[in-house]
């Protein structure tokens, strides 16, 4: 417990501060953030805003486990290491994103194929450093071939199968952060929650250990290090809710892709490595909505124009927020509200992950 305190306040704190230094340099780099022609007009006052600041938020995750780590004198766990892998990988690709961008001044920049194979690369590494035997030595595997939502579930899945659903996963949820990302404070905020909830979710697995308990019952979980993977997970939720304070409206500094891609691969990794890839569907209801949303966009608007010769839409603008946006809604508003659903979301993961623990206990 005293690992999971100190890594998520050295994360706070280095995030409120390397932010801060952040806004100052970037700006100086000219890494300023370029607004879709197409978008709502009021985003067009955000242009030259400091962008990339994911790459704060990553650094503090990173500096403030080690810090737990070295302060503890204890070995990081091979399950926080595939956390921050995939956290970091996933940094880097959109680092070239919006490097390209500010390079090329334009509002889009890997193009779609490359930011696939990008993110391919990294789920693909991610799945087979998890399931490869040799590298878990006598603890359980890292990632099961079972699919679960608080526990596995159902018959072992073939690695391939296992495989790409790791890659999905890592990309699917990288993506559907990817696109929230679109108003101040909106993922920073909403992310905060989804981390804190792993953070609860990893101490009770910790506590409920088949290994400790002697058991395989459904009262125990079989998890690597789930408590190391909440102090990871503490980091996340200190690093964003740092980062919130200079990004809250109007924000002074933005995550870019660099954070985006970042968060959402990092939640997909707490969720495998949690034995909890179903429970993050409800977790992040908010991604999915938004993600959905676009998907609906896209699929009707191709589908009238087929039919009809004319595309028709179902939202005045996606992702959601903005169509929010455009029905007058004021952005905090849109936000705030946003930050609510998420809480209803977290709040309902866990009464299911609690729920199944005391249903199997009667």
């Amino acid at each position: 417990m005293k690992a999971i305190l100190l890594s998520g306040t050295c994360a706070l704190l280095v995030s409120l501060f390397i932010t801060r230094w952040a806004i100052t340099q970037f700006a100086s780099w000219g890494l300023g953030q370029l607004i879709r022609e197409d978008g709502p007009k009021t985003h067009h006052v955000k242009r030259g805003t400091p962008t990339m600041g994911g790459a704060a938020v990553v650094a503090s995750v990173v500096i403030g486990y080690a810090s737990a780590k070295l302060l503890m004198w204890d070995s990081p766990s091979w399950s926080a290491l595939l956390v921050l892998f995939v956290l970091v990988g996933m940094a880097g690709v959109g680092f070239l994103d919006d490097f390209i961008k500010v390079r090329m001044q334009r509002s889009l920049g890997l193009r779609s194929r490359a930011k696939l194979l990008g993110q391919t690369v990294v789920g693909l590494t991610f799945g087979f450093l998890a399931l490869h035997p040799a590298l878990q030595g006598d603890a359980p595997a890292a990632v099961s071939h079972r699919l679960s939502l608080v526990r596995d579930f159902g018959p072992a899945l073939p690695w391939v199968i296992v495989v790409a659903l790791i890659w999905f996963m890592v990309s699917g949820t990288s993506n559907a952060t990817n696109l929230v990302d679109g108003l101040d404070g909106l993922l920073a905020g909403s992310a905060t929650m989804v981390f804190a909830a792993y953070t609860i979710i990893g101490i009770w697995q910790n506590n409920h250990l088949c290994e400790s308990a002697g058991t395989t019952d459904g009262l125990c979980y079989q998890v690597a290090s789930p408590l190391d993977l909440a102090t990871v997970a503490a980091a996340l939720t200190g690093a964003c809710f740092g980062f919130l304070w200079w990004n809250a409206s109007p924000a002074k500094i933005i995550l870019g892709d660099t954070g985006s891609l970042a968060l959402g691969a990092a939640m997909a990794g707490l969720a495998l490595l949690t034995r909890t890839e179903l429970l993050l569907i409800v977790l992040g209801g908010l991604y999915v909505a938004v993600t959905g949303s676009v998907m609906l966009q896209v699929s009707w608007f191709k589908l009238t124009r087929r039919t009809t010769g004319v595309g028709k839409r179902i939202f005045l603008m996606t992702p959601l927020q903005h169509h929010f946006e455009l029905l007058g809604w004021e952005q905090v508003t849109v936000v705030i509200r946003f930050w609510i659903v998420t809480g209803v979301c977290v709040a309902a993961a866990l009464g299911i992950f609690y729920g199944n623990w005391v249903t199997n206990l009667r």
